[in-house]
């Protein structure tokens, strides 16, 4: 929660229409005219803006609210600039490429979508994005569902399901550093305190797709000599690549704060790069601030290898974060969100019904607005004081969001995540939503822990 005073004492008929009006103009703008959220959000600062101001509010009052909540992410920032060098880091090193490698090396036709699962699971990891996981190594297997004929809406789950699996758990996911961060937990804390609800659905899923797997003999898998051929002529396929991974895992353990941790990796994986490719100073800087691009010849793989991330690729990220911050300031400032947890007070003093309803509601904000991001930073401001009056820690918080929100998306039609899949796939949403198993059993189980009162950290 933000350490923002209302200056301005709403009515409950205000409240919930401004609020109304904020999630219909975002929710138009994104799912009709697919718009990126940031301009929806900035209209909606201009209508809480016009609000204040009719209610004779000061301008500067209301500039204040603004610039509160926009700092309250500022650590989130520097954050995900330092996450854009590592991953550039760790593709220039081949980090990243060898861990892909490896992956590649466990298909095999038996227990096609449990390995198919484990893969887009270990590739999301490495790679810190489940929309570029699906795009790439997912496309490559819908390619092999095809020439097995085997289930499209059932490969598609396990894909789905493994990718952000990697999502949710790398260091290197934007949402998972923004889920850490907009409450005030370290990282690697947030990553370690997900695994009480991750690994059971990650176990559970695992069976799923292993006993729904068929018996398939055909030895046809040319789709992934094709891209494990394309790695290894990249020369950027080495075990000692590693090392940077083996750091990170080092230093987290010891619990070296996360922007040192990072930087560390980054650092020893630019060094690593010089073993086997020369870069120029300049090269490197370049790549640091506008990522990697590869340049094997295949495009399904330049297209794994080449991220957009640096620093520069986190903009858009950062971007969003600010935006979406100040108008969760202005909603504060206003006493709109105060007005609004007032009223469900009564329904909140248990710790089961607040993690309960924090997980409904992040499951909402997807199903109305479509974007995992503003259901982790809306979900992250309104829900942290009603924690903190249960006595549960701030990480509990942060895995919520995470389990409600960052998974979820994708199972929405019309959200960001779950066009992309199907329009990449060509496997309609509704089909393959009733096979993502980890991205169903994700909500689930974080709320049946919470009714239990087990995984839970308490203040």
């Amino acid at each position: 929660m933000f350490p923002i005073k209302a200056i301005h004492t709403p009515t409950v008929k205000a409240s919930v229409l401004l609020t109304t009006l904020i999630v219909v103009m975002i929710s138009v703008s994104i799912v009709k005219f697919d718009s990126v959220p940031h301009v929806p959000i900035l209209f909606s600062i201009l209508l809480l803006f016009g609000y204040g101001l009719w209610k004779k509010l000061t301008y500067k009052e209301l500039e204040k609210g603004l610039v509160d909540g926009a700092s309250a992410g500022m650590s989130a920032v520097f954050l995900f600039f330092f996450i854009g060098v590592l991953v550039s880091s760790w593709m220039m090193s081949g980090t990243i490429p060898t861990i892909i490698y490896a992956g590649l090396q466990l298909i095999t036709p038996a227990f096609f979508y449990a390995i198919v699962f484990i893969v887009t699971a270990i590739i999301g990891l490495a790679v810190g994005s489940s929309l570029t996981t699906v795009a790439t190594i997912g496309v490559a297997f819908i390619s092999m569902v095809h020439i097995l004929d085997l289930s499209l809406p059932l490969a598609a789950g396990a894909i789905v399901s493994g990718a952000f699996f990697g999502d949710k758990m790398s260091p290197l996911s934007d949402t998972t550093n923004l889920a850490s961060s907009i409450v005030g937990v370290d990282l690697f804390e947030h990553i370690r305190n997900m695994g009480w609800t991750t690994i059971p659905a990650f176990l559970l899923s695992l069976i799923l797709f292993g006993a729904l797997s068929p018996s398939v003999t055909t030895s046809d898998i040319a789709t992934v000599e094709t891209f494990t051929t394309a790695l290894l002529g990249t020369n950027l396929i080495h075990w000692y690549t590693l090392v940077p991974v083996a750091i990170l895992i080092i230093l987290t353990f010891v619990k070296v704060p996360a922007i040192l941790t990072l930087a560390v990796s980054a650092v020893s994986a630019i060094m690593i790069a010089y073993i086997h490719t020369f870069y120029s100073i300049s090269d490197v800087l370049k790549i640091l601030f506008s990522g990697y691009t590869g340049s094997t010849g295949v495009e399904a793989v330049d297209a794994l290898l080449s991220r957009g991330d640096g620093m520069e690729g986190m903009m858009f990220t950062i971007s969003l974060v600010l935006l979406a911050l100040s108008m969760g300031g202005m909603l504060f400032t206003l006493g709109i969100v105060q007005c609004l947890l007032t009223k469900i007070e009564s329904l909140l003093r248990k710790v089961s019904s607040v993690i309960l309803t924090s997980a409904l509601t992040a499951i909402g904000i997807n199903i109305l607005i479509g974007e995992q991001y503003l259901s982790i930073l809306l979900t992250g401001q309104a829900f942290q004081s009603s924690y903190e009056k249960v006595g549960l820690a701030n990480k509990n918080l942060s895995r919520v969001m995470e389990d409600a929100g960052t998974v979820i998306n994708p199972l929405v039609p019309w959200s960001v995540a779950g066009i992309f899949i199907t329009t990449v796939l060509d496997v309609p949403t509704i089909a393959y939503l009733p096979f993502a198993f980890f991205c169903l059993l994700s909500p689930i189980l974080t709320v049946l822990f919470g009714y239990l009162g087990k995984t839970l950290t308490r203040i």
